[in-house]
């Protein structure tokens, strides 16, 4: 072991230095006024009545993960299954192909024209959709490039002040 002296965050900062396994790792060092004290860090105390925890018991139980059966985390069944793999010494199991589409594509502005027919029918009105015209560029116009003071001063003129 070590101690080291460096510079971090524009600061003198000491440091101990340890050799674990094939590297070398530094372990900072703390003055006295960098440490918090942990009361500083805990939530304020605050008062809940009898309803308030009623209400939060009760959305934690339909936000459980039993009540909603048609829930489930593909990913860590996914990776419980790549894990049991390697802990059985066989391949990775097959991931789906990169080329399927993951799910049913929307076009969003038909989407949204067909809400807005079937408004206007609930309401009776003709339901008739209007395009948009489509904008074009506006023409850039070039501006001539201002001169510098070499040339002002090759001119003659005195430049203006602003």
């Amino acid at each position: 072991m070590a101690v080291a002296k460096m510079a971090f965050h524009g600061r003198e900062r000491l440091g101990l230095l340890r050799v674990v396994e094939d590297a070398i790792v530094i372990h900072m060092m703390r003055w006295p006024d960098e440490i918090r004290d942990p009361a500083e860090l805990a939530p304020p105390e605050s008062e809940l009545d009898e309803g308030e925890l009623k209400g939060a018991l009760a959305l934690l139980d339909t936000m459980s993960t039993e009540s909603m059966p048609g829930l489930h985390d593909e990913y860590r069944e996914s990776l419980e299954k790549v894990i049991a793999a390697k802990a059985e010494g066989r391949p990775r199991p097959e991931t789906a192909e990169k080329g399927e589409p993951a799910g049913q594509m929307v076009d969003l502005m038909a989407a949204l024209n067909a809400s807005v027919e079937q408004a206007k029918e609930r309401r009776g009105e003709p339901a008739t959709v209007h395009r948009l015209p489509k904008k074009t560029p506006a023409k850039k116009q070039v501006k001539a490039p201002k001169k510098t003071a070499a040339v002002k001063k090759a001119s003659g003129r005195k430049p203006r002040s602003a």
